[in-house]
């Protein structure tokens, strides 16, 4: 059973979702937040995830180990890449958010949509599915949707803009596919006043704190 879990975000407003979910999943469990926006800029000034972020990625998962963190959960699927390569020079465990949801997508799915508002997490978590998916041995089509704008309208403080933006996107999607994954963590809040006629949307953040409960019996 962890004592310390440690939360890795790319953007302050993430932190509230995962310490609701973290106290209502992990009673009994301490947890602290890292926050370095930079590295959500430099990767969308970059255009993908290079050597220079994935390095500063893994020193910050290392210092959440010396800080005392018994399991690290990176919440910005943009970087998930630099956590698998941290992994093997990390001793406590460390999940990227977005590897419970792409399971579960597989699992359930064989034509899959993903949403996203940034192209940088669009393009990892279609691979993400696609690597989740030929681990099972199973063929999965994926249909991309970017609600572009809507990402810099939540930074600047223009939630409802978002929320709306991200709303019609997924009212479109979801008609054309068997199930919808949210490849951001900051697109789930959007979820529940979303009629899809019942197609399934899977958001990261409540299946990330079940599968870190699952992964050490907390």
């Amino acid at each position: 059973m962890i004592k310390k879990l440690a939360f890795i975000h790319t953007s302050p407003v993430l932190a509230p979702t995962f310490a609701q979910l973290a106290a209502e999943l992990l009673p009994g469990v301490s947890t602290f937040h890292m926050v370095d926006e930079s590295l959500i800029k430099n990767t969308i000034e970059a255009g993908s995830l290079t050597k220079a972020t994935a390095r500063r990625v893994f020193h910050l998962i290392e210092s959440a180990q010396n800080a005392g963190a018994d399991f690290a959960l990176v919440t910005c699927s943009s970087i998930g890449k630099a956590v698998e390569l941290s992994r093997p020079l990390i001793d406590i465990p460390v999940l990227r958010v977005d590897e419970p949801m792409a399971m579960a997508a597989v699992s359930s799915g064989n034509r899959i949509g993903v949403a996203a508002t940034l192209r940088t997490t669009l393009e990892p978590t279609l691979q993400l599915l696609q690597d989740t998916a030929a681990r099972s041995e199973k063929r999965i089509d994926t249909v991309p949707c970017l609600c572009e704008g809507a990402f810099e309208a939540l930074l600047a403080g223009k939630s409802e803009q978002h929320d709306q933006m991200v709303s019609e996107a997924l009212q479109h999607l979801a008609k054309k596919v068997d199930i919808v994954v949210l490849a951001q963590a900051s697109m789930a809040r959007v979820v529940a006043g979303t009629p899809v006629n019942g197609t399934p949307i899977l958001s990261s953040p409540r299946l990330a704190i079940e599968s870190v409960r699952e992964q050490v019996g907390a």
